[in-house]
């Protein structure tokens, strides 16, 4: 992980149906060329080939290929925040124990690294680590861990000394984990079983969170 200047901000926005379709297929693009080719391995000429426009083109709405990079990893953000939001936010009460979701929430978190897990890998452990790209994982983590707070302060069964820190660091475990297991495994583990034993992890780390213990 390299960099942290901020890539530049694209160079005007498409306001013609034209000039949007244009930078849709330089982003679309831009995230298959990267996926494939490595941030390194990865230019200008080949998101515009790839694209079907001309460089000069792409240069119209972005100056270099970081601009594209961002604008890839906000929209690839997006996309994998959906379907957890969505979970969390259809979660039945958890009447008492462990909520009914936690297990489904690993689930989910896992399944949406694998969907894209190149594209996934590159953008947060090769491509340079620029405010933008990071500032798009921390807006999903806090976007998350709101959400999870607000279901531990729900659930009866979940009555915490401190909700905030333990939806942060539930959300934060659960997304370096899934993380890591998606792109290089853990010893052996099968899928189920990571989502079984991340969630006997949060489920005593949660236990001795609990108000008294």
């Amino acid at each position: 992980m390299v960099g942290h200047e901020s890539p530049p901000e694209p160079r005007r926005r498409p306001r013609q149906a034209r000039a949007q379709r244009t930078v849709e297929a330089i982003v679309e693009a831009g995230a298959r060329v990267f996926a494939e080719r490595g941030y390194a391995g990865s230019t200008t000429n080949h998101i515009a080939l790839r694209a079907g426009v001309s460089v000069g083109s792409l240069y119209e709405y972005f100056p270099n290929k970081d601009a594209i990079l961002a604008e890839v990893a906000d929209r690839h953000v997006q996309r994998m925040i959906g379907p957890v939001i969505e979970l969390l936010d259809t979660a039945e009460p958890a009447p008492e124990g462990l909520p009914d979701w936690l297990d489904r929430f690993v689930e989910r978190m896992l399944a949406v690294h694998l969907e894209s897990p190149e594209l996934h890998r590159l953008l947060l452990e090769e491509a340079p680590h620029h405010p933008a790209i990071d500032a798009c994982v921390l807006q999903m983590e806090t976007s998350l861990a709101h959400r999870v707070r607000t279901l531990f302060e729900r659930d009866a069964g979940v009555s915490l000394r401190d909700p905030d820190t333990a939806a942060h660091l539930v959300v934060q475990t659960v997304e370096a984990l899934t993380h890591r297991f998606a792109h290089h495994g853990i010893h052996e583990l099968s899928p189920q079983a990571f989502v079984a034993e991340v969630t006997r992890l949060l489920a005593g780390y949660l236990e001795r969170s609990r108000r008294g213990a």
